[in-house]
């Protein structure tokens, strides 16, 4: 899976998680297996504000636009996130000024 992310300013945290097709954003799953190759579903046909554009399968990859949450202050590397490369099940781990516990 291909994910682009879209910093934006809210007070909201996401925690997406990759299991085969199914995406789940903050435990609602988004199914994407039927899409085909080559094929592109509309973000306005998903019922997400996280996904802000089309998804589609390019190479046999999903390819999406999340909405990244983030401060009043976002380091460079959230406010500026290079693209995320998924390659296999389990927790997605996205840019963040969060400290980790």
């Amino acid at each position: 899976m291909h994910i682009t992310l879209s910093p934006v300013r809210l007070d909201e945290t996401l925690a997406p998680t990759l299991s085969g097709d199914v995406l789940a954003l903050n435990g609602q799953a988004f199914d994407f297996s039927s899409l085909p190759e080559g094929g592109t579903l509309p973000a306005d046909a998903i019922a997400s504000d996280w996904i802000v554009g089309p998804v589609s399968r390019i190479d046999g990859e999903l390819h999406l636009t999340l909405r990244l949450p983030h401060g009043p202050n976002p380091s460079r590397a959230v406010a500026f996130p290079e693209p995320i490369r998924v390659t296999g099940d389990g927790p997605i781990a996205l840019p963040t000024d969060e400290v980790q516990a």
